[in-house]
This record gives structure tokens, sequence and C-alpha cells, in this order.
């Protein structure tokens, strides 16, 4: 096993890179002195996710102006956080009244469902709306872990179709 394949193998995952992970809003002096020791501390905290069993694994520490950002294999659960929030906090590099609460990026996606009937009934002239998309949306366990940026537009796919796209 050759020195790259080493670096890219760590209790037993490969390392793909995920473009996301944690951030956390530090101070300029934080930021630098954590930055300049990454190497060891990526070491470090992929221990601990081996230690717990994790999946999870950091393949480097990027510098941003607000603060840092955790670049991970695979999306970031809240437990995931956790770890590396208490990491950093313990490490001698940061001072940890100057680091706010770790959080993790939002994505935001587009979802488009089409071929709905705009008239759920037969005989009825009324029409679905976007609280009643929504409320269907809410009792689907797809859903559970998505929050909606707005509220879902239904639009008719032409005036004498009785679909619709939402």
């Amino acid at each position: 096993m050759g020195d790259s394949s080493l670096l890219n193998t760590f209790c037993g995952f490969n390392r793909v890179p995920h473009k996301g992970g944690p951030k956390l809003r530090m101070s300029k002096e934080n930021i630098n002195s954590f930055i300049k020791n990454s190497s060891l501390h990526i070491s470090n905290i992929n221990r601990q996710f081996c230690n717990t069993k994790s999946k999870i694994l950091v393949n480097y520490i990027r510098a941003e102006p607000l603060g840092i950002t955790v670049v991970t294999n695979k999306v970031s659960q809240p437990s995931d956080l956790m770890l590396i929030d208490q990491y950093i906090k313990n490490s001698n590099d940061v001072n940890t009244l100057q680091v706010d609460k770790p959080w993790l990026p939002k994505f935001k996606s587009y979802l488009k469902i089409i071929g709905i009937l705009y008239y759920p009934h037969n005989n009825s002239q009324e029409h679905l709306t976007s609280n009643d998309i929504e409320t269907v949306l809410k009792q689907n366990q797809i859903f559970d872990n998505i929050l909606l940026a707005s509220k879902p537009r239904v639009i008719k796919v032409s005036p004498k179709s009785n679909m619709f796209i939402m």
C-alpha cells in the first residue's frame, strides 16, 4: 500500500469528496491558528469518527472569511456536527469564546411534480390549492426533514387542461 492510497483510506473507508460540510464562525486569529495545524486536526477528528464507528471522514478544512468549513466525505448528521464542535472547542489552537455554534449548510433544491389532477373530484369546480399540497407533503414521510423555502405554486398546464404542475 503506497503513501497516496494510505492518505485516501482511513479506518477502512475511502475518502470520496463531498462539497459541503459543517461550518463554524470564528475570529480571524482562530482561523489562522487552526488552519496551520489542519492536517493534525483532520487526523484527530477522523480518529474520533473511527472510534464512534461513523462512516464520516474529514477530507479537508477550508478557511473562509468568517470561519472554517470542514469538508467531509458524506453528508454530516447533527451527531457528527457535535463531535466536530467538541473537538474544535477543546483544541489548543482556538479561543472557545470566539467560536460560534456550528451549523450545517442548507441546500436549496427545486421539486417539480407533474400530472396531478387540477380538480380532484369529477363533478367539483373546487381546485387544489398550495395549502392542500402542503398538507399532503407534511403527511408523507419522505418529506419529514425537508423545509419548504416558499409555498408550493400550483400552475395549470393549459387553460382547458384538468392537470397541473407543482
